[in-house]
């Protein structure tokens, strides 16, 4: 059993913090405002990763991308996750953002959907939660009734984001409310410029991102924009859940870091009592927590992303990584808070934002106590037998 990542993997690894650290760090209060990059800066930010070799990390080979592995990918998110930088959810430096979904869909929709974004011509945003059913997709309500070569969908989308710009929305319908998740729920690539879309508002958030609640009103859709048969909804969302899932781990392990950095540097730094903070066992203990989950977490995550990369089933995984990763890494923005006092508060420094942004984490794709009902009803199916 080896515990070590490959050597290729060990120079990515140096080469994205050596460019965390003294490209992106020196300037992340300037980069946003929190929720989009200022004017200018997306494009110098693309242009150094594309100096970088990993322009397009993410996206498949056989469309012209890197095709990293899940492993790889784990690494790349969790040191670009020591930052603020970059916005937290729906930026990138390193090429358009793709769900995987859009990988799955026939050629025909590719032509349409999946190259265009690709290319950056048109961005896209995915439509799932709704009022009532947030965490439950079982209780969707939004409904796309088939009327001939159409569906007509009906209903009440929130939290969506990227809706601002986007040119069309993965939309996740029930065809059928009786089989809720298990075989009633269809995927479909709806234009946003489709007659019977408004964009109702923009929900103002603790953290920068500003979601969407978008109404459907009789949206006529042709069959030929739905993603795989009908019913086929949740299994064409599964592989953008659990890639998500394993991204959430693995930028905790980054914030972790970062925090066990700021902390550990400020410890050192600052003294009371005419000794340094460093010296109290209250900090150390704070410290050696901090330490100790961000090894427990980045050994469950690249446990999870190799398996993965192996083509093994990584539900269980993928759930604690995500509820861990997000518990842990705003534990630890909160520790390191603490340790800085007043200055932990401050906008000078870069904890706040970790603090509320991981926050946040701990709620959206997949609630802490939805994700451990899910995991207990595969622990009791291996275990209770």
């Amino acid at each position: 059993m080896d515990f070590d990542l490959p050597e290729e993997l060990v120079m990515l690894k140096d080469n994205l913090r050596r460019f965390v650290d003294t490209e992106l760090i020196p300037i992340e209060r300037e980069t946003n405002d929190g929720a989009e990059f200022l004017p200018g800066v997306q494009e110098t930010l693309e242009e150094k990763a594309r100096d970088l070799g990993l322009w397009l990390f993410d996206v498949p080979e056989e469309f012209g991308g890197l095709g990293l592995g899940n492993l790889s990918k784990a690494v790349m998110w969790e040191e670009m996750a020591r930052t603020i930088a970059i916005p937290s959810r729906g930026a990138s430096i390193f090429g358009p953002r793709v769900s995987p979904i859009l990988y799955t869909i026939s050629d025909e929709q590719k032509e349409q959907f999946l190259y265009p974004v690709i290319k950056g011509e048109k961005t896209s945003c995915f439509c799932q939660s709704e009022p009532e059913a947030g965490g439950d997709p079982g209780g969707m309500r939004t409904t796309a009734i088939r009327d001939g070569d159409h569906y007509v969908i009906n209903g009440h989308k929130r939290w969506i984001t990227g809706a601002s710009n986007a040119d069309f929305a993965q939309v996740v319908t029930a065809t059928d409310r009786e089989k809720g998740s298990r075989g009633g729920l269809t995927v479909f690539l709806v234009a946003m410029d489709t007659p019977g879309i408004t964009k109702l508002r923009q929900q103002e958030l603790m953290i920068a991102d500003k979601p969407w609640e978008i109404l459907f009103e009789n949206v006529r859709v042709p069959v030929s924009q739905r993603v795989g048969e009908e019913g086929d909804g949740m299994r064409a969302a599964q592989s953008w859940l659990t890639e998500g899932r394993l991204r959430h781990g693995a930028r905790g392990v980054g914030v972790i870091t970062r925090c066990l950095e700021l902390a550990a540097s400020y410890a050192n730094q600052r003294s009371t009592f005419g000794a340094p903070l460093a010296s109290r066992q209250t900090v150390q203990n704070m410290l050696v927590d901090m330490y100790q989950t961000q090894h427990q977490l980045q050994l469950m995550v690249y446990n999870a992303a190799w398996r993965a990369d192996n083509g093994q089933d990584v539900r269980k995984e993928s759930y604690m990584c995500k509820y861990f990763g997000d518990e842990m890494s705003f534990k630890a923005a909160d520790r390191c808070m603490q340790i800085h006092g007043g200055m932990g508060l401050t906008k000078d420094m870069p904890i706040e934002q970790f603090f509320r942004d991981q926050r946040s984490m701990v709620i959206t794709e997949g609630p802490t106590e939805i994700l451990k009902m899910a995991l207990a009803r595969l622990v009791i199916r291996e275990y209770g037998a």
